[in-house]
Parts: C-alpha cells; structure tokens; sequence
C-alpha cells in the first residue's frame, strides 16, 4: 500500500532546512515526521536496521532551542552502517559476525562529527552487503533492502539502504561512501544524485584511506543538497595521506551556476567490450547528450582509450578485502573463519592473502600509471566531462547475486555490469556524479554518470545543476510513496 507523504517530505534537505529557519517546523516535528514514514515504510524496504528513534528525538529537541550554524539544522538523516562509525551505536559492516558479537564503537569518526555540526540528526543506520563488497544490499546478516521502484529488484550497493530510504522519502538525505561505484550505483538504482567527491576531498579520518579508492560523501534528492554538505565537509585533517585540498565553500554556489560551453565526450560501450549495455542505458545517455546540445555544449562520441585496456585493480582489491577481515579479527580478538563469512567474501579474502606483496605493489604502481593516462584526457585532449551509463543494466532483480560452493565468484561475475562504468574513477580519484535523468517503460530510473578531471567538482556540479533545471526529476516519485 502506498505511503501518502506528509508536508515535509516533500523537500529536500535544504527546503527542511529552510523550515526549521524560518520557524515554519521544528528539528522535532521533522524528525517525529520522518521517524513515522520509517515505522511505515521500512517493514518493505528493510532499509533501516538499527534504530535510532529515541536518541534522535532527544536530540532533535536539544537542537530546538537555538538554531545551530550548520547547513541542516534539525534535519532527520540516516548513517550507512559501513564507513563512518558513530560513537554508542551498533556497527556491523553487513557482517554476521559483528552482530553476533554485537559490536558498537565508542566514539564518532570525524566525518560523523562533521555530520552533527552540520545539524543533522540521524534517526538510525541502514542497510549493506557485507563489507560493502557487492553492487546490491542483500547481506546474510540482515536480509535484502528492496528498491521503492519496484519491491522485488535492488535499490543497488552498497550504499543501498541509505539510497532505498532518500527514494522512498523517509529521509530527504543520507550518509554513503564510495569504493568502487557505491554511491553512484545506488543513486542510479533509485533515482537520486549521487556525487562521488575527488580523491583527498573529505577525509577518512581516523580510518584507513583503502589506498584511496574509498570516498565519503550521501545520496540526495537534489544537486543543491549534493554540494551544501560538499562544503561542509571536505578539507583537509592532520594525517590525511593523499592530496587533500582545502575546501571550497563554493560549491553551493557551482550547483545554482551554469558552467559555460563545455566539451563533453560520450560513451555507451562498456569499457573493453568486457559486458553488453542493455538498450535502456544507451537510449539514457543518448537523451542526455542531445540535451547538453541543447544547453549549447560540443558534445561528441570519445571517451579516454586507457579505459578499454585492462586493469591490475582486482589485485588491489582482493587485499582490501582480506586486510577487513584481519582488521575485525584483530579488534574483536576473534579469530574470523569461513563458517563466519559469506562465501563470497571468504573466496575474495582467501584469494586477496595468496597475493605476493611485490604484486600488490606492481598493482598499485600499474593504477597510479594509469591514472597519469586518464587525466591526459582532460587535460592534454581538452575536455571537460565524460558522459556514460551509470550501470549496465537497469536496477537487477534481487537474488540475482548468488555464489556457490562449485562456483564461489559467480556473485562477483554478476557484478560486473554495475561496475564497469564506475570503479575506475575510484582506481584514478576522479570527481563523479551520477544523475536520474531517464526512466524506462517500466519505470525504472536509469542514471547516467558524469565524471570530471581531478579536483574539479566545480565543473560536475555546474553541469548537473544546469541538466537539474533542464530535466527537473524532483516530482517523480516511488510507487510506495503518493
């Protein structure tokens, strides 16, 4: 049955916002709203999976007196239980065994402080695949988080809780990170913006950076919110290990600024011919460059020709993985063994410990080359933005992504597809944006990727802003919501 939406959910963060400063609603009836489209919503969705209800009421009524200088005073928000622990609650990765033992963390992250100060007040943290290793959120721990396009597909990974909850309106906003498409792929599932910030933008702090592949920032419902929270949390902290720069305080302004003439490639064959891109993710970027033609940018067929040749990532991957699981063996004193584990993930773990260290090294030294090679593009061949298909295919169905014990990496061949336009940008920490400018004739969002030269998200969130007023999405609306 349909949840007809309350007179708050129909804004995004900065509208909310904007209540709570004109004392139009209170950081308590905002979140007392939303907290009741989460008790209504959720039982479908499973998007929410550790409650935060009472804490953020509390907090929300700490928040009513007067208005905090943040950007989002009062304004309801959930955590993705991956990547920014938050001090007290339950985090879990996707992981069994952490619920088993049911660990919490003692203390907030910088970028979960960061999230406070802005004035968010997160009423729980949602759903993952374990470890946040797969394009969809269907982890043994918790069960599968269903996409309010359609209940019976994937709203994406792994940041597909917190992208299932924006697009059903429980929440105009929310927390997500990006390791290999994770906020992309799931803005692309459920129709949202979904901006994957430059290498060193905001910091992992006090995490490890994963060889700087990993991103934080949210999947929103508008460019606008995309770039407030931008400027509030990126720039540098002691320690960071990448190229950090300071942050902007500007982007809020690129998103409402038309960026000029701009030369723009395309592409909508999969990088190497590896995966077929299904028709509905042709037609999607083939709209959108003729709507960039529109808005009088040089729009032609190329894309940089490093991407078609292969990559040594999965090498660099493969240790990621394996070095998580030491890393919760070694914090939890418990040593973690196969019967505690997908299958999926001990495969990958098992395979990322038989890798020799001079490989991991040759690896990362093969992707810093590469990155060199991609940013010739941009800058050498001149231009501004690559478009492409955000995922290969539209959002799947779940239970697509299953392994066995005769075949323990079919769930990761599945996964193929959903990366393929997306993980290279993390390997080169490159600025991308992933944008609902198309629907199919099932209704189902098709996003299309943005991507630009390093550091120059100013130029993503000018374009997007311009294609957001062009080909406004903000009316479009999930089946569970009216």
């Amino acid at each position: 049955m349909a949840f007809f939406m309350d007179d708050f959910a129909a804004y995004d963060a900065t509208g909310q916002a904007s209540l709570v400063r004109r004392r139009e609603a209170s950081p308590v009836e905002l979140v007392d709203a939303a907290i009741a489209r989460a008790e209504k919503l959720n039982p479908e969705l499973n998007a929410i999976i550790h409650e935060r209800f009472e804490k953020a009421r509390a907090e929300a009524a700490e928040a009513a007196g007067e208005i905090p200088a943040g950007p989002f005073p009062g304004v309801p928000f959930v955590i993705k239980d991956l990547g920014c622990p938050t001090a007290g609650d339950p985090y879990h990765c996707g992981m069994r065994f952490l619920r088993d033992v049911g660990w919490t963390e003692p203390e907030d992250c910088h970028l979960a402080t960061r999230f406070k100060q802005a004035g968010f007040v997160s009423i729980g943290k949602t759903n993952t695949p374990e470890i946040g290793m797969q394009p969809t959120t269907e982890p043994a721990a918790y069960g599968p988080t269903h996409n309010p396009w359609d209940l019976a597909r994937s709203p994406g990974g792994s940041s597909g809780g917190s992208a299932a909850a924006v697009a059903a309106r429980v929440v105009p906003i929310a927390h997500a990170n990006d390791g290999g498409g994770s906020i992309r792929i799931p803005a692309s599932a459920c129709g949202l913006v979904g901006l994957k910030p430059s290498r060193g933008r905001v910091s992992n702090a006090p995490n490890p950076d994963l060889f700087g592949t990993a991103v934080q920032l949210v999947v929103s419902q508008s460019v606008r919110d995309s770039a407030e929270i931008l400027d509030w949390v990126s720039g540098y902290v002691p320690g960071d290990v990448y190229a950090a720069m300071p942050p902007s305080h500007r982007f809020r302004e690129h998103a409402r600024t038309p960026p000029g003439p701009l030369r723009i490639g395309t592409m909508t064959t999969s990088p190497g011919g590896t995966v077929s891109v299904h028709n509905d993710c042709v037609i999607a970027v083939e709209k959108t460059a003729r709507l960039l033609e529109r808005l009088e940018h040089k729009v032609e067929v190329a894309h940089p020709p490093v991407m078609d040749e292969p990559s040594e990532a999965i090498r660099v991957y493969t240790a990621i993985y394996a070095s998580r699981i030491e890393t919760w063996s070694r914090r939890t004193a418990r040593a973690i063994g196969k019967d505690d584990l997908e299958l999926l993930t001990w495969t990958v773990a098992e395979m990322g410990k038989k890798f020799p260290a001079t490989d991991l090294v040759l690896a990362i030294e093969a992707e810093q080359v590469r990155t060199r090679r991609f940013a010739e593009w941009w800058d050498e061949d001149g231009f501004d933005l690559l478009v492409t298909p955000t995922m290969a295919e539209p959002p799947p169905r779940l239970g697509e992504f299953v392994s066995t014990e005769e075949d323990p990496l079919a769930a990761w061949r599945r996964a193929l597809p959903f990366i393929t336009f997306t993980s290279a940008f993390n390997q080169n920490g490159q600025p991308a944006i992933s944008l609902p400018l198309y629907w199919n004739d099932k209704g189902l969002p098709i996003g299309v990727q943005l991507v630009a030269a390093w550091g120059r998200e100013d130029v993503l969130l000018r374009a997007a802003g311009e294609l957001e007023q062009a080909e406004p999405w903000a009316d479009r609306l999930p089946p569970v919501v009216s």
